[in-house]
């Protein structure tokens, strides 16, 4: 523990871990087997998609300008930047006929697999130390924090 922190002082232990991923994301590039990974975007466009297919409706750009906390015009050159590099697939919506619904390529839904174990991996170096009963209570807690997360919009 460090400063004046608590064993309950949870939010700045959570943007220490926020920052120390951040980190090891931008400088993994070179060595990681996966080029396409280096793209952070392209992986945080394709996690956008996949979560809003996941939820009632369709993935549309506003879901990802929503899910990544940006405005429409930044999360349109995200997903125009990745539909270019293949990982999405453009459609016209089965709701809206005004809209455009977006989908996982092969290819995207390879980086996100990709993504997901890099991210696994990490984790597992992470709390190698560690009893595998807390492993998994993290893991939980983890999760569960993910899963909250859409309610705190």
């Amino acid at each position: 523990m460090s400063g004046s922190s608590t064993p309950t002082d949870g939010g700045p232990a959570l943007f220490r871990l926020v920052r120390f991923w951040s980190r090891r994301w931008i400088q993994r590039g070179a060595q990681d087997r996966q080029p396409d990974l280096r793209h952070a975007q392209h992986v945080q466009v394709v996690e956008a998609v996949a979560g809003a297919a996941d939820s009632p409706g369709e993935a549309t750009i506003t879901a990802v300008a929503h899910q990544l906390g940006l405005d429409h015009s930044g999360a349109s050159r995200m997903v125009r930047d990745a539909t270019a590099a293949g990982y999405l697939s453009r459609h016209g919506s089965d709701l809206d006929r005004r809209r455009t619904a977006l989908h996982l390529t092969p290819a995207g839904h390879r980086l996100l697999a990709d993504a997901h174990d890099w991210q696994r991996r990490v984790f597992d170096r992470l709390t190698e130390n560690w009893p595998a009963a807390d492993r998994r209570r993290f893991a939980g807690y983890l999760q569960r924090l993910a899963d909250d997360l859409p309610h705190h919009d």
